[in-house]
């Protein structure tokens, strides 16, 4: 037996929608999807949306910037994999450059620093050739640019 599905008239909707972007930063392309699965689509979904943009509870900029500071403090990613994590939300280009001033370099080579030690403790290997690979590869995956990972590792102690 299948539950039937609710459908929301449309100040429902948009009092749905808000409480939703007030809860957390959301970008367009999510508050869309969830409007698709509540069953709100075309032009009623962009009157949801607009409304949203309109009464601030929508700012792409927020988001982009709220974003790329939480996954860089938080999760200690890269400026390349929170690039690549806005562009799938389909953020605009200035925005993911406004994002990106967020993000303080002395502090970014510092976290770089910081994972690359965590990540050495790890490490079994004894070859330093090995060591330095396996750092890079770990970093590059984190979503580091491979200028600055070569530049910490070659400041790392390795024996």
């Amino acid at each position: 037996m299948q539950a039937s599905k609710k459908y929301y008239t449309q100040q429902e909707a948009i009092l749905k929608a808000a409480h939703y972007c007030a809860y957390q930063e959301r970008c367009h392309t999510e508050m869309l999807q969830k409007l698709q699965e509540w069953g709100i689509y075309g032009d009623e979904a962009n009157q949801v949306i607009a409304f949203l943009i309109e009464n601030n509870y929508l700012n792409e900029e927020r988001f982009a910037c709220a974003f790329a500071g939480g996954k860089f403090r938080v999760k200690k990613w890269g400026r390349t994999k929170i690039k690549r994590e806005l562009k799938a939300r389909q953020v605009s280009d200035y925005c993911i450059k406004l994002a990106m001033k967020e993000i303080d370099e002395d502090v970014y080579v510092q976290t770089l620093q910081d994972v690359l030690q965590k990540q050495l403790t790890k490490i079994k290997q004894k070859h330093p050739a090995i060591i330095k690979q396996k750092l890079f590869q770990y970093a590059l995956q984190r979503g580091y640019e491979s200028d600055i990972i070569q530049d910490q590792i070659k400041l790392m102690e390795l024996s």
